[in-house]
Formats: structure tokens, sequence, C-alpha cells
């Protein structure tokens, strides 16, 4: 669900609070459990609008609408990445002249300078390391 402005939001939780007052107008039974897409797009208001505006508006428990945002949070966290990528030590002997120097810049202003005498480093993982720490936080 795209919610893009507050004037946008304000529009989407007078939607809602209409679908909530229909909904319990017509539950089954006094104690029904609020349907799920209910939950989704009001929890979806709270990226815009502050959770106590929402629960109010619709007659929610602020606690049980907080209680869905955590839960909701925890289901599309990014998976966290190392802070760091261990590398193996290098050989210890024979010692090499030559070198290797490698630069890479990400979009979002993050470089990663490589200066080693090693030509034998393994790249790869800490290339991908470093390109996945982008690409999880957006």
């Amino acid at each position: 669900m795209e919610i893009k402005t507050p004037v946008h939001a304000d529009h989407q939780l007078d939607q809602l609070a209409g679908q909530f007052e229909h909904w319990r107008q017509t539950r089954p039974h006094p104690y029904a459990r609020i349907p799920q897409p209910l939950w989704e797009h009001a929890v979806a208001l709270t990226s815009v609008l502050s959770p106590s505006r929402v629960a109010k508006h619709l007659r929610l428990r602020l606690a049980d609408l907080k209680r869905h945002i955590a839960s909701h949070h925890a289901l599309v966290a990014p998976p966290t990445t190392p802070g760091f990528v261990e590398l193996p030590p290098p050989p210890a002997w024979p010692p090499r002249l030559d070198g290797l120097e490698i630069e890479l810049h990400r979009p979002d202003g993050a470089r990663l300078h490589i200066h080693a005498h090693d030509t034998a480093l393994p790249l790869l993982p800490i290339v991908q390391s470093f390109l996945e720490a982008h690409s999880c936080c957006n």
C-alpha cells in the first residue's frame, strides 16, 4: 500500500474508518477478530500519520496498533549483514612483489579502497558484502 502525502493519508484514514465501522456493524459476534487487511491498512497509515492519531480515529487501542506495527516491521526488516568480512591471513612465505589496488564507490557515497600486496585475495565475497550492504538498506 502506497501512501504519498499526509492529505492522501487523511483521506485514506477516513475511508478506513468507514471500513472499520462497517466491519463492526456486520461482524459475526461481538468479540470477532479484526480482519488482517484492515490491520495492514492501519499499519500502513502509521508510516505517514502518528499511531495515536490512527488508533483514535479508527477506535482502536493504541497498544494493539503498536503491536501490529512491531510485528509488521519484524516481517519486513532487512536481513542483518556483518559489519565487516574477515579475511584469511595472507600466506607468510613467499612474499610477492606485485600488488593490488581496488577502489569501489556505491551510489550512497560509501567507498571501499583495498590496497594489498597479495593478489590472491578472495575479492568476490568482499565486493558482494560491500554491495549488499547498500541494497539491504534501501
